[in-house]
């Protein structure tokens, strides 16, 4: 959870030495994207922004829909100027001042709808997407800030992590869209996971396979990928792992019997 919107953290070492990291990134031709949390923000008093003036309606909504049941974080009031002028310039100061090429909008799922996608099924009907529970004060948020990325940097790229498909995710501003240039098809690694937990091999299911590789919006981008942090440390183990586990250990000694 957030604290601190405009500082790295100390992990990444001084600003100084991020930017240099940055910079020689760039140098090699290697594209840099800040993973952006702008769904929640911590909900610690002391050190973080979720009372800054001693209320809950600072930058938040107030009792318990400023609350994620699940995250046991604070959710932004998106409807506030204040709150737009924060995060739309937090989105400006890492592009402008450590030369980021773009971001990964964090857990977006959980801003798109009221209820935060919780307990919901998705079948890909629009039915699903644009009801009662539909946050349009956070999709108008999501609309102004790829508005934003793209006009002061062209060559941006913004991905959204959202689980839910949600149409128009990958379509411009102008045309009503969400202005995201591409979507985390987060269920591939739930599927490589699954795989290798509960399938021996030779019985994959190609077909299966071949569906959710391919299942997205008509020309809609997407980002494919393998395992992330969902996978790989919340209550699971890496692909490697489940590939090797405790021969990751034993199994390539040179010392002992292999």
């Amino acid at each position: 959870h957030v604290t601190s919107f405009f500082a790295p953290s100390g992990r990444q070492g001084t600003p100084e030495e991020l930017k240099m990291m940055i910079d020689t990134a760039h140098s090699m031709g290697i594209i840099v994207l800040m993973d952006m949390v702008h769904a929640h923000a911590s909900s610690n008093i002391l050190d973080g922004i979720a009372q800054m003036d001693g209320t809950q309606h600072c930058y938040m909504h107030g009792g318990s829909k400023g609350h994620h049941a699940e995250w046991d974080s604070s959710i932004f009031d998106y409807l506030k100027y204040e709150v737009l002028r924060f995060l739309l310039s937090n989105v400006r100061w890492w592009i402008e001042e450590y030369g980021f090429d773009g971001y990964r909008f964090d857990g977006i799922t959980s801003m798109l709808y009221r209820s935060h996608g919780i307990g919901k099924g998705f079948s890909g009907g629009y039915n699903d997407y644009f009801g009662p529970d539909a946050d349009t004060d956070s999709h108008i948020y999501l609309m102004l800030a790829n508005d934003l990325i793209h006009t002061i940097l062209p060559s941006a790229i913004s991905i959204g992590e959202d689980v839910s498909g949600m149409p128009t995710l990958c379509r411009p501003v102008e045309e009503g869209g969400f202005g995201f240039d591409y979507r985390l098809a987060m269920a591939i690694p739930d599927m490589f996971i699954k795989l290798l937990k509960n399938c021996s091999d030779d019985h994959w299911n190609v077909e299966d396979i071949v569906h959710t590789l391919t299942n997205r919006r008509w020309k809609e981008k997407v980002v494919a990928y393998t395992e992330s942090h969902d996978q790989a440390i919340v209550g699971d183990k890496t692909l490697a792992f489940w590939l090797m586990d405790a021969e990751m250990y034993n199994g390539m000694s040179q010392i002992g019997r292999a």
